[in-house]
């Protein structure tokens, strides 16, 4: 049974910083391209980033330059670490694990405001 389980949300101030984590279970890790998608409200589901099972990583070009994504692989994890956030990043995030298959998480809620 694959589960991806997310943690690290909250709600921070603009200018501020988060890291979101993805523990998976049940697939081989390291095989698969972790990813970060968030979904605000009344918008679709958008790509926010990932990481290849080679460490290649990829961006949206609204987070580029202020968030970083990366992999623990014996731990299972990918993390994504959001700097100096915008009330425009308040979203669910959610972690997905591609290979053949894709798997999501279930999501963690990011609200940037003061």
């Amino acid at each position: 049974q694959v589960q991806l389980v997310e943690s690290g949300g909250g709600l921070v101030q603009p200018g501020g910083s988060l890291r979101l984590s993805c523990a998976a279970s049940g697939i081989s890790f390291s095989a698969y391209t972790m990813g970060w998608y968030r979904q605000a409200p009344g918008k679709q589901r958008e790509f926010v980033a990932h990481i290849t099972s080679s460490a290649v990583k990829n961006y949206a070009d609204s987070v580029n330059g202020r968030f970083t994504i990366s992999r623990d692989n014996p731990k299972n994890t990918v993390y994504l670490q959001m700097n100096s956030l915008k009330p425009e990043d308040t979203a669910v995030y959610y972690c997905n694990a591609a290979l053949v298959s894709r798997y999501w998480g279930q999501g963690t809620q990011v609200t940037v405001s003061s």
